[in-house]
């Protein structure tokens, strides 16, 4: 059944109706999807990392790479924690800008890209995100942003193997269940006891030795 868009005024004067809007540099769209916005960044990454092969004269993989990272990067992760992604075909699209610009180094185009990310001391763009969003996590917390705990999660009463800091999961609809707060708290409960919650520079450094892969 087709959706009717309310129709909202100002002084009697009718405000236009759009399908998308962007709201502090991420495009918004009515059914919330970050679709149309991945397409965006997506583009810009591709036009930067091509500028990067050909204005760069020196072939040097690491000077490459830094570049890519601080040029790039930034692009492709700027306020992920609000729109990461749930969908296959937008995790791909954003993932095949580093693939595309790792398999273009020299020496690097015919290893698999797992190899290549391990070579080049990278980590996947999806595993980046999701590590923003633990990161974010134990902010919120841990009382470390000016974000009410409660707003977003319910600590878990019940007392279960694993790490003491573990969150309920509730219920969610199919379109809550890509927000942060619902993406989320399987992946902060599956975090093992070697994870170190004692301080957020301790936990930045366990993230580091986490198979994100045993989160999924």
């Amino acid at each position: 059944m087709q959706v009717i868009p309310s129709q909202f005024y100002v002084k009697d004067l009718p405000l236009p109706t759009v399908c998308s809007c962007r709201d502090l540099g991420v495009i918004i769209n009515t059914d919330l999807s970050p679709s149309l916005y991945i397409i965006d960044i997506v583009r810009k990454a591709h036009t930067r990392a091509n500028m990067i092969n050909c204005c760069f004269i020196s072939q040097n993989v690491n000077l490459l790479v830094h570049a890519f990272v601080t040029y790039v990067r930034p692009l492709l992760e700027y306020n992920c924690v609000v729109w990461s992604p749930s969908l296959m075909r937008d995790i791909t699209l954003i993932e095949q800008v580093q693939r595309r610009f790792t398999k273009r180094l020299c020496g690097y185009r015919d290893i698999s890209y797992v190899e290549r990310l391990r070579l080049l001391n990278l980590d996947t763009l999806e595993a980046r995100r999701l590590k923003f969003d633990l990161i974010y996590c134990y902010k919120i917390v841990f009382g470390l942003v000016r974000v009410n705990c409660d707003n977003f999660f319910v600590m878990a009463t019940s007392r279960t193997r694993g790490h003491p800091f573990k969150l309920y999961k509730c219920f969610s609809s199919s379109t809550r269940a890509s927000f942060f707060s619902e993406r989320l708290v399987n992946r902060w409960n599956r975090l093992p006891d070697s994870v170190d919650f004692t301080s957020l520079p301790c936990f930045k450094r366990s993230l580091d030795t986490v198979d994100f892969s045993l989160l999924s």
